[in-house]
């Protein structure tokens, strides 16, 4: 079988036939070109440069479709056969459709090859299928050119056509990207492979056999330029592992070493490396404090004398030390600063974490003018809440209080507080603070029963009478949250000092706020007095005011000193009393007996609770005038240190003693604990415990 040739295009296609030279006068007779319409007469060609195969398959000399313009006397002019063979040649090159060649396809030859040809058996290409879309859209492209009609063809030049059906080509069939093709053709067998089948006839288990190995193919068949690609970005993550993970490994275990100690260096390094900046050594969280006493604390002051002049032991310390200490909840074992605002007071700060730290061996509570939380001032509150208390004993406190000491406005704060009241939790507090009140009797009702609108409090939550069944720490005991305050800081507006306010804050009330004051004891009447204010309907206040030195102040000319303030109590009913110091020197003393039953109340007693330990520094238009443009923001309120005292047989320092525990009942009662926006303890969804005294007991 001789080979295919794909290329050309039928009918103008070279072939040997023995008929061709006898029909060639016949074929120049019925196919001559009236020469005056000739549309290629007279044209130059642009292709005549290009080079043309004579033996290409389309060689005219051989061929029987060749126009004859000498049909008469059986001869072809040189002139007319060179033009003619210049067209079929740019033709041929330039890829055109069938459409543009006025010899491609004429009526009368597609009726002969519609009758005539046949493919071989072994045509990879057959004939088109009749009545097929792809035929019918083909015979719709393959009109003849208008002026093809002129040439007054003969249907019996194209005779010689029947004769061809042995070469399968000779097809009117268009092989080129405008013809239809493949469209038109299509392989006959299966067994037939093309060099694309992959594309179009994917083998899954080759596939799944690539995708296995995919890798090590891909490495296989890489080319030049991926392989320097992979190259390259080996080559970074070497580098990147070298400088950033295995030099400073081996540069910080001295292994490898970048050069000495500049020259004339004072500086110190450890191995030639590491330059130290500071002496100071960062505590780790393996060397957590073990020991309630910070070894900071010098060993004089280990002990203090109390009132009756025994002397009480150092049971806790904490010098503030360290630098850089940081108290949000979790950092430290005895104190964290909350983030709330605290509504209590109604105070214009936002109490934020980040106010408070440890500088220059002391306690900052920082206080600034900014908005934060939709509020115009950021300050900072540390307490010792549910995580270190005591009961009895010396609380003693060193501090510098913020601004001048004879400007008004700031609310410095030195305090305790029962740890059943969550400072700044309301709902914790509400029916608990300020109680600290054992009988059963009118002073644990709203109001205490008072018409007189002297107590404005819900009652006492936790009292003595609670229902057998009811929520109670330990159910008979009267339970509370008393403020014992070491100091609130003031000035005197009229005389331009500061004052400090030491106070006890109980409930129930005695009448206009009263006590016995035949049981209160001033040291020194020209520094201390009573205070004006003896509370009001959410509080008793026993409270007096001792005049401050502004060299205690944070700014003035004399300012910038320390002093420490305390207070020191015992809880004993009958013996029990509480005695306020500025320095070393006692301002006033409130006995038991000062509490005694009064009206339609009966004792109150001082603080058995456990007590929580609070510092802070709050501005508030509930506490005094505010002198905004004489307060020289940020101010810093600092504490030195620290220190609780307590008799040798007495020592209690926690917050869950055994007579009055509070771990299980704040456990119990998350929402109220844990939540500071709850204001109430009803607003929570916990009850309030019903009691003997005003029934519901069943």
């Amino acid at each position: 079988m001789p080979p295919r040739n794909l290329t050309t295009r039928s009918p103008h296609i070279g072939h040997s036939n023995s008929n061709s030279n006898t029909n060639s006068a016949s074929s120049d007779e019925n196919l001559n070109l009236n020469l005056e319409d000739n549309p290629f007469n007279g044209e130059s060609n642009e292709y005549e440069s290009q080079s043309y195969d004579e033996s290409s398959s389309f060689n005219y000399s051989n061929s029987n479709l060749i126009p004859n313009s000498n049909a008469k006397n059986g001869s072809t002019t040189p002139e007319i056969k060179q033009h003619l063979l210049n067209y079929n040649s740019s033709f041929h090159n330039s890829s055109t459709s069938s459409l543009l060649n006025p010899f491609s396809s004429t009526n009368k030859l597609n009726t002969l090859y519609t009758e005539n040809s046949k493919a071989s058996e072994y045509d990879r290409y057959p004939k088109r299928l009749s009545g097929s879309r792809v035929s019918s859209i083909h015979s719709s492209n393959s009109k003849p050119p208008s002026y093809l009609s002129r040439s007054n063809l003969d249907s019996d030049s194209y005779s010689d056509l029947s004769d061809r059906n042995s070469n399968p080509f000779l097809v009117d069939t268009d092989f080129s990207p405008f013809g239809g093709y493949p469209t038109s053709s299509f392989p006959l067998l299966i067994e037939e492979k093309e060099d694309d089948d992959y594309l179009h006839n994917p083998d899954p288990i080759s596939d799944a056999e690539y995708e296995k190995h995919r890798i090590w193919y891909d490495f296989k068949t890489m080319d030049k330029r991926y392989s320097l690609t992979l190259l390259g970005l080996l080559f970074f993550l070497l580098g990147g592992a070298a400088l950033f993970v295995i030099l400073p490994a081996l540069t910080f275990t001295g292994t490898y070493v970048h050069s000495g100690p500049p020259a004339n260096s004072t500086q110190n390094y450890f191995n030639g490396t590491i330059e130290i900046l500071s002496d100071y050594i960062y505590p780790k969280l393996a060397a957590i404090r073990t020991n309630l006493i910070d070894s900071d604390t010098p060993s004089d002051f280990y002990t203090r004398k109390a009132k009756d002049g025994s002397s009480w032991k150092l049971v806790f310390s904490d010098e503030f030390a360290a630098e850089g200490r940081t108290f949000y909840d979790g950092d430290d074992q005895f104190w964290y600063a909350p983030d709330i605002h605290y509504d209590a007071t109604k105070d214009l700060e936002w109490y934020d974490p980040d106010a408070v730290s440890t500088a220059n061996g002391t306690l900052h509570l920082r206080m600034d003018a900014f908005k934060n939380h939709d509020l115009y001032y950021r300050s900072g509150m540390l307490h010792s809440w549910n995580r270190l208390c005591f009961t009895q004993g010396i609380l003693e406190i060193s501090a510098k209080l913020p601004n001048y000491g004879n400007v008004t406005g700031l609310w410095p704060g030195l305090w305790s507080m029962g740890n059943l009241g969550r400072p700044g939790y309301m709902a914790t507090t509400d029916g608990v603070w300020p109680y600290s009140y054992d009988a059963c009797d009118a002073g644990i009702t709203p109001n205490q029963s008072s018409p007189d609108g002297i107590n404005y409090l819900i009652g006492q939550r936790l009292n003595s009478c609670t229902c057998k069944g009811e929520e109670h720490p330990n159910r008979g005991t009267g339970r509370g949250a008393p403020e014992i305050d070491i100091i609130e800081g003031e000035v005197d507006t009229n005389i331009r000092v500061g004052v400090a306010s030491q106070s006890m804050q109980i409930a129930p009330m005695d009448i206009w706020y009263m006590p016995d004051y035949n049981f209160i004891e001033i040291f020194n009447s020209s520094v201390t007095t009573m205070n004006t204010y003896a509370g009001g309907p959410f509080q008793q206040a026993i409270s007096a005011t001792t005049t401050l030195n502004t060299s205690w102040y944070q700014f003035g000319s004399d300012g910038g000193h320390f002093q420490k303030y305390s207070y020191e109590y015992l809880n004993d009913d009958s013996d029990g009393y509480c005695r306020w110091f500025v320095g070393d020197n006692p301002t006033f003393t409130l006995y038991a007996n000062s509490l005694a039953p009064s009206g339609n109340i009966g004792w109150r007693r001082i603080s058995k609770e456990p007590m929580s330990i609070v510092m802070n520094l709050g501005i508030s238009n509930n506490w005094a005038y505010i002198d905004f443009p004489s307060i020289d923001f940020p101010v810093t309120f600092e504490i030195d240190y620290v220190r609780i005292y307590q008799p040798e047989n007495a020592i209690s320092m926690t917050c869950d003693p055994a007579d009055y525990p509070t771990y299980d009942y704040i456990e119990d009662h998350p929402l109220a604990y844990n939540i500071w926006n709850y204001t109430t303890w009803n607003s929570t969804g916990y009850d309030f415990p019903l009691n003997n005294l005003t029934g519901g007991c069943t």
